[in-house]
């Protein structure tokens, strides 16, 4: 098990609202199912990160990348494996 910490740079805050639902629902699930250490919105309204617990790189891409605001394009995902300490 490794933590991955995903970016999610914001690239259409026009749709930020639109998709926020789906986002939520989406990270919701995967941290019910114990695949989310922590996650949340960056203050300055640039983005968010998610850190993902995963057995690979492959495993957290898979998942982040099904993430809503990926998919319609309104985040861009920005992927690193974290050492938690």
């Amino acid at each position: 098990m490794s933590y991955f910490a995903a970016i999610l740079h914001m690239e259409k805050p026009e749709l930020n609202a639109q998709f926020r639902d789906q986002h939520l629902d989406f990270l919701a699930s995967l941290d019910e199912a114990g695949k989310i250490f922590a996650r949340g919105p960056f203050v300055d309204g640039s983005g968010g990160m998610v850190i993902y617990i995963a057995d690979s790189l492959e495993e957290a891409k898979e998942l982040a990348e099904k993430d809503p605001y990926i998919v319609e394009g309104v985040r861009r995902l920005e992927l690193h494996e974290w050492n938690k300490f």
